[in-house]
């Protein structure tokens, strides 16, 4: 049986035991280890992570409205004096 008579259970059979085969392959790939190793993070070890990730948002936002204001402000003004 060839792929244009498969109905449409016959696919989604073979979708499920394709998506089966790769979920039990995922802890034995180049990750797997990672993966063994990996843990739930701490009370502290989480809000450390999320107030570096903010402090991060926060400087490039900073970083970028600097570059606008610079843009709007400071440019036009140096190209007025050519």
């Amino acid at each position: 049986m060839n792929k244009e008579q498969k109905g449409f259970m016959d696919k989604a059979w073979d979708l499920q035991h394709s998506i089966e085969s790769r979920q039990k392959r995922i802890g034995k790939g180049k990750y797997g280890r990672v993966l063994k190793m990996a843990r739930k993070p701490t009370n502290e070890e989480y809000e450390r992570t999320s107030m570096i990730t903010g402090a991060a948002i926060l400087l490039i936002g900073a970083i970028g409205f600097v570059i606008y204001i610079l843009r709007e402000l400071a440019v036009p003004a140096i190209l007025s004096l050519f």
